[in-house]
This record gives structure tokens, sequence and C-alpha cells, in this order.
């Protein structure tokens, strides 16, 4: 039975890397993974997943109106599709993880979703949400802060390496830093009021 994957984890902590390992081994044994990559995140050029340690592939893009399970149905006829991989999978809408649900319940395909939780407040992202609800399997890739701790949290720095707390959810243009909890001192970025 086709599953729904989550491997998140906070940045740098080889998310890509992973997802492009597990389509080499679907191609090296002669099946055909369908790789997929966020129309915004245009890091790598578009089309292109790409790791830091310097390897990459090509991929369809999506953007917010992409239906994953109309496509994937149409693509499934021509020739069999033995896996779907998502890279950046927080950039998902409600909808089209609803959609990658049936893509695994009604067309027997299974996806692997990689992306992080949170943003740079701690605010979840809606792809990250919905599949933290509905994948049947969550799997964490796990990477360390400065502080020696496991890193959950993603923080944003400027251009001169600075802590930015304000802006908008989507900003592929900075660098960010992973960072524990405690590092990242959650309860001075969140709008959530604690009192």
């Amino acid at each position: 039975m086709a599953q729904l994957y989550f491997y998140y984890s906070a940045m740098n902590a080889g998310k890509s890397t992973t997802l492009l390992q597990s389509a080499h081994n679907y191609r090296e044994r002669g099946m055909r993974p369908l790789l997929y990559t966020p129309a915004v995140d245009d890091r790598s050029g578009t089309r292109q997943i790409a790791s830091r340690i310097g390897i990459s592939a090509e991929a369809t893009c999506f953007d917010r109106h992409y239906n994953f399970h109309t496509a994937l149905a149409e693509l499934q006829q021509a020739e069999p599709v033995h896996c779907v991989l998502i890279d950046e999978a927080q950039f998902l809408t409600a909808k089209q993880v609803l959609q990658l649900t049936l893509v695994c319940d009604r067309l027997s395909i299974p996806v692997l979703c990689y992306g992080i939780r949170t943003d740079f407040r701690g605010e979840p992202f809606e792809g990250s949400t919905y599949l933290l609800a509905w994948a049947d399997n969550l799997v964490e890739i796990k990477t360390i802060c400065r502080s020696g701790k496991k890193a959950t949290m993603n923080a944003r720095l400027d251009a001169s390496g600075q802590r930015i707390t304000e802006g908008a959810q989507i900003d592929i243009g900075h660098h960010y830093e992973a960072m524990s909890r405690k590092e990242f001192r959650l309860d001075d970025v969140s709008p959530v009021n604690r009192h």
C-alpha cells in the first residue's frame, strides 16, 4: 500500500541530499521517480533540486495552483510512476497535501515530502501543518545547533549575519541558521503571547 511520508528537519540538515539519493535508488532499479520543487524557490535555478554537497537533478516546478492528483493520474496513464519526491514541501497548500493523499490512496503511488516545519518566528507553514496531520510516516532528519543541541528551529539572518525577526513568512533570499529552541528564544520572536 502506497504511503505519504514527511521527512522534516531544521535548515541545512540534508533534506535535498536525502531526496536526491532516494531518486537515484529508484532509477538504479529501473523505476521512474518524479521530482517536484516549488516555483517560488529558484536558488538553484528553475526546475532544479540541488544539494549543498554538489549533487542536483531536474524537477517539475509546482505553484499554489498545481493539481498533483490530476497531473499524476495523467502521467501514470502514459507510463508507470513508482514514486513522487517533493522538495521544500512546506510550500504546499492544504489542498495540495490532500491531493497527495489521493495520489497514495487512489493511484497507489508513494509520496515522499521533504521540508521544514516552521518559519523564522517559529510559526508553522501551511504545507507542513497538513503533512504533520495527514502523513502516514513522519521522519525527522536531525541536525545540530551551534550549541551542540539538536536543532529544531530556523533563524533568519541578514547579509551581515544579524538575526531578523520581522518580515514575510517566505523570503528565499536570506540566509538561515538551524538552532535549538533554547538558542532560538522562541518567546522573543513568536507572535503567540505567552501571558
